[in-house]
């Protein structure tokens, strides 16, 4: 198992088998720089979470999901706090039958663990004994997950009339200032901009930002963060406005989401699942 500060193996010139995976254990603060190969590659952590980004935009995958990169992607891979990566790389044939863009998966408990005793396989495992077969299975799991991908993908403008309203987000999620404020340094009007954020985002202005506030706010809350804090820090009025937010983008309260059990906060009372204890 690979730990940064060792020396990393180069990119091999194809792979020793159709599936395999890569075992790695991500410090604080850890970036794989932009890069790309021919095979796919499931970005997933058994622990903490992972970014992806393309030039297209971030891809967030928090615990019980993983990012799946198709081949010749360029893309670069961080982590904000530990975590233990396991890469999940198929070959052209292999990942012909997922999704043709980078996808958030969700990763239901089953593939947890047949990921985690795949990562313990030899490299060159038994394509027609039961590695092989256990693999297979791998394969039909990630085919099932790709049907309901996760909304954690944040897209990132090529228009610079954009670029200047969107890095001013990205820079500080909590940033309450509306469009038409926002708009005075872009050089365009609020209504150039706002069909800009239709027309290269597919989302508005208001639906982009609650997706950055919630990419956000799924990161420190993965990394341990409490639910008041993130509610408070992102701008929010309280700790319950923050739950009706993540429910309503979800689905989920935070601590469904997360797939912990629900922990009380001392300062709101309000536990992670949105109700009081």
């Amino acid at each position: 198992m690979l730990r940064i500060g060792q020396p990393r193996p180069s990119v091999p010139p194809g792979l020793p088998r159709p599936v395999m995976v890569r075992a790695e254990e991500l410090e604080p603060g850890y970036r794989y720089p932009p890069h790309n190969h021919p095979w796919g590659q499931l970005v997933y952590a058994l622990d903490g979470s992972l970014t992806v980004e393309t030039e297209a935009g971030s891809w967030l995958a928090p615990p019980q999901r993983a990012v799946w990169v198709p081949p010749n992607v360029d893309h670069a891979v961080s982590a904000t706090g530990p975590a233990s990566f396991r890469s999940l790389y198929c070959d052209m044939e292999a990942s012909a039958t997922l999704p043709d863009r980078v996808t958030v998966l969700e990763i239901a408990p089953l593939l947890r663990e047949l990921i985690r005793a795949f990562a313990a396989f030899p490299e060159r495992y038994d394509r027609e004994g039961a590695e092989g077969r256990l693999v297979a299975v791998v394969l039909d799991r990630l085919r099932s997950a790709a049907a309901t991908p996760a909304p954690l993908h944040l897209p990132l403008p090529s228009d610079r009339r954009l670029h200047s309203v969107t890095a001013a987000l990205i820079a500080d999620p909590a940033d309450g200032r509306g469009l038409e404020v926002l708009a005075t340094g872009a050089g365009a009007s609020v209504r150039t901009l706002a069909r800009l954020f239709q027309r290269e985002m597919g989302m508005s202005f208001g639906q982009w930002r609650t997706r950055r506030r919630l990419i956000a706010a799924i990161e420190r809350l993965a990394d341990g963060v409490s639910v008041t804090t993130v509610a408070y820090d992102l701008g929010y009025e309280s700790p319950s406005a923050f739950v009706a937010m993540f429910r309503r983008e979800t689905g989920r309260t935070p601590g469904q989401f997360l797939d912990r059990p629900a922990a009380v906060s001392r300062a709101s009372g309000v536990r992670a699942d949105g109700r009081h204890p």
